[in-house]
């Protein structure tokens, strides 16, 4: 029996609802993935996250490598133990760090050479150390080793990553079968590339759907281009890739987005942005981006969202999230991080009742319009996050 199931399909868009089991529990899909890139979801306890709906996390694989160092973590039982969430984890490659780093790293087919950010020592990542890194985490789902060409990129060296990303995701593959990884109800998901090229993503994603992945992620999105671009590459790749794995595309995205790549085919979604742009006072509605230093929330004592069943709605006033965000308070990026992971959880949770109960289109167009509309009217804008 395959570990990813479909439940439902969208007769109007190739949406789909289905669940996907790990050792760690079962992920019902369309999923958003809270991110723990340091073996936390800033600003927040594991309870905390659980209590928004959240299914499964994202952790680092780079960054837990270098901090506290994949010796400490294994010996604690892994990243589950090492971080207090019983729930599955999902670990990238660090091959975002290739993009996110550039001016530290050196590629070549044999793996990525990096300077640490930290303190500028050495470290070769290759396909073998990125699969015993994922290992010593304990992920229910690692990710291939991979490169992730930027935005706008030429089209030979665009050819030569997706080169690489091919070999580096056979030599994983075979890596973590004849380890025992995958034969201990782990996953191992490939990762399509391609940028802006529509022959070079469909010829990655022909080539390994071929391989027999638990899963595949569409990854080189979201890295700069226009949201028409990401989307257009995302419904390029999707439909070409197996319709009985799971689909992840990794580091994206807003609401509206998530609604649009769900009705592309796409099951898996994270991003930093819920609790990146709760830090710096902006909070989600049903009608756009609100920025709660606004002066017009300083005697508003309405909740952030009207029948929100989170704590921040239930419990505190606009007024008061503006006061605590004005005076710096820690509580305001709390209360607002809880309540924006809420907002995505809430939002994948209705995508999935709209799944089944067929109606998943309407509804979708519905609610992007309302949010759309809502933020052309208040003009506002998310703050920029660091």
């Amino acid at each position: 029996m395959s570990d990813f199931r479909l439940l439902a399909t969208d007769p109007a868009s190739d949406a789909r609802r289905g669940e996907l089991r790990t050792n760690h529990g079962t992920v019902q899909t369309p999923v958003f993935m809270p991110v723990g890139t340091q073996g936390t979801v800033k600003g927040l306890t594991p309870d905390q996250v659980r209590d928004t709906g959240a299914q499964i996390l994202l952790g680092n694989t780079y960054h837990l490598n270098l901090r506290p160092g994949r010796a400490i973590i294994r010996k604690a039982g892994g990243l589950h133990r090492f971080m207090g969430w019983d729930g599955p984890i999902l670990t990238d490659s660090g091959g975002f760090q290739v993009f996110s780093l550039a001016k530290l790293r050196t590629v070549t087919d044999e793996g990525i050479r990096f300077q640490s950010h930290l303190d500028g020592s050495p470290l070769f990542l290759d396909v073998r150390d990125c699969l015993d890194i994922q290992d010593a985490l304990g992920s229910d789902i690692a990710m291939v080793l991979d490169e992730c060409p930027p935005w706008p990129c030429e089209r030979a060296a665009c050819e030569q990553a997706v080169a690489r990303t091919l070999r580096w995701a056979r030599e994983m593959l075979r890596l973590a079968e004849d380890t025992g990884f995958l034969a201990s109800g782990r996953h191992l998901f490939a990762i399509n590339q391609g940028s802006v090229f529509e022959d070079l993503r469909v010829r990655c994603a022909e080539e390994l759907g071929a391989l027999g992945f638990p899963g595949h992620a569409i990854g080189g999105v979201s890295v700069g281009e226009p949201e028409e671009e990401m989307l257009r590459q995302v419904g390029i790749a999707a439909p070409r890739l197996p319709a009985g794995k799971p689909r992840y595309v990794m580091g994206v995205g807003t609401p509206t987005q998530l609604l649009r790549m769900v009705a592309l085919g796409a099951d898996m979604f994270d991003c930093v942005m819920p609790t990146r742009l709760a830090r710096h006072g902006c909070a989600f509605t049903p009608d756009g981006p609100v920025n709660m230093k606004n002066e017009r929330f300083k005697d508003d004592h309405g909740p952030l969202v009207e029948g929100m069943d989170n704590l921040t709605c239930r419990r505190f006033s606009r007024a008061y999230l503006r006061h605590l965000v004005q005076s710096g308070e820690m509580l305001g990026g709390t209360l607002l991080s809880l309540h924006n992971i809420h907002f995505f959880q809430d939002l994948m949770a209705q995508a999935r009742a709209h799944l089944e109960a067929g109606d998943f289109t309407p509804w979708s167009r519905g609610w992007i319009a309302r949010y759309e509309e809502g933020q052309r009217a208040s003009g506002e804008r998310a703050p920029a996050g660091d």
